[in-house]
């Protein structure tokens, strides 16, 4: 028997690499989102996203009404910033998409700001400042949508806070937010190396994954969509700057909508267009996940859809006709179930307690 010893130290090269990979990247690994701004249409504002992730994150549509009292140094019943945690008590209601019933991933308040939560392997918060108050990162965006009606006023409160990094399941929270509001005004929120780094615009209408902001913005400069045609090449993969250049594309070529219908249907096609589909392409483990929910906003008029990527149907929610008021009930609505379909609005039940 030959042994081809070049052969064999190729392959344990190959797996040596992967394993490096593996323990390098870990559960920090990047992942899959994205989201997509239209705010250059005369009909409203509308924003969509994708969530994708290793596993279920039990996401359930909650109704927060306002004057609910928070305590951001919570991740569920446990302590995890122990000094000077941030406490606060809603301005605004929302309807909202929570992760593992411990924060926030998505959702827009009753004066129309919505927010995104979307994974950022680069994502640093610094060393904790015990002269702010700590705000744990999964209770970030919720912080915004309670206190802030615009994308300039939670720009403002970011003066105020600073998130904390924490984990679930040892995932940790590497995350960074994209924020617009019904003026059709934009953010992109991130922390690099502890420093929070924004970019402010109406312009900023696309955010996916790594890496940072500023470096997807240059990649997408070596693009010319001028003159587009059929024939335009497009990156057609699911990493994250393909997506930012695909959906940047779409986005520029969606046509003026008439109806409400015709708005969502746009912002819901490039949503799929850029999801993961079940099977995509992995050569690192842990670094990409199929898709497993798509959401849609109408800013302008406040309703909100939801798909779930395993469910035929979409199901949407006026957020007008929800009881907001203080010590009206926190409202919840389980999406997995296939009996759901269409407007939703009264199929939500009151909650047994406040999720957070």
């Amino acid at each position: 028997m030959i042994i081809n010893t070049q052969f064999l130290g190729n392959i344990l090269l190959i797996v040596m690499l992967a394993v490096t990979l593996e323990a390098t990247l870990g559960s920090s690994a990047a992942q899959a989102c994205t989201r997509i701004l239209w705010n250059n249409n005369k009909f409203a504002v509308v924003v969509g996203r994708t969530m994708d992730w290793p596993e279920s994150t039990e996401p359930i549509l909650t109704v927060f009404p306002r004057g609910i009292k928070r305590n951001g140094g919570l991740l569920g019943q446990t302590r995890v910033v122990t000094e000077n945690p941030a406490q606060w008590t809603a301005k605004y209601g929302s309807l909202v998409t929570t992760v593992y019933g411990m924060g926030t991933a998505d959702g827009l308040n009753e004066q129309g700001l919505g927010m995104h939560m979307l994974y950022l392997t680069a994502t640093d918060f610094g060393p904790r400042d015990v002269r702010k108050p700590g705000v744990q990162a999964g209770l970030w965006g919720q912080y915004l949508l309670d206190n802030a009606a615009t994308v300039k006023e939670a720009i403002a409160l970011m003066a105020q806070i600073q998130p904390v990094m924490v984990a679930i399941d040892q995932m940790k929270a590497t995350v960074h937010l994209a924020i617009e509001d019904a003026s059709g005004d934009s953010a992109i929120l991130e922390y690099i190396n502890g420093n929070l780094v924004i970019h402010h615009g109406p312009e900023y209408r696309v955010m996916t994954n790594d890496p940072p902001y500023d470096q997807q913005l240059a990649f997408l400069k070596t693009w010319d969509f001028t003159n587009a045609t059929r024939q335009t090449p497009l990156p057609g993969n699911v990493d994250p700057q393909d997506r930012f250049v695909r959906a940047t594309y779409y986005q520029m070529m969606l046509p003026e909508p008439k109806t409400q219908q015709e708005a969502i249907a746009g912002i819901l096609a490039i949503a799929r267009n850029v999801s993961v589909p079940f099977g995509a392409p992995n050569n690192i483990p842990g670094s990409l996940y199929n898709t497993e929910y798509r959401t849609a906003i109408d800013l302008t008029n406040r309703r909100y859809f939801f798909e779930l990527s395993h469910s035929p149907n979409v199901i949407w929610v006026d957020l007008d006709k929800l009881d907001l008021r203080d010590e009206a009930p926190v409202l919840i609505l389980d999406p997995d179930n296939l009996e759901l379909s269409g407007n939703v609005t009264t199929k939500f039940q009151q909650a047994d307690k406040i999720p957070f």
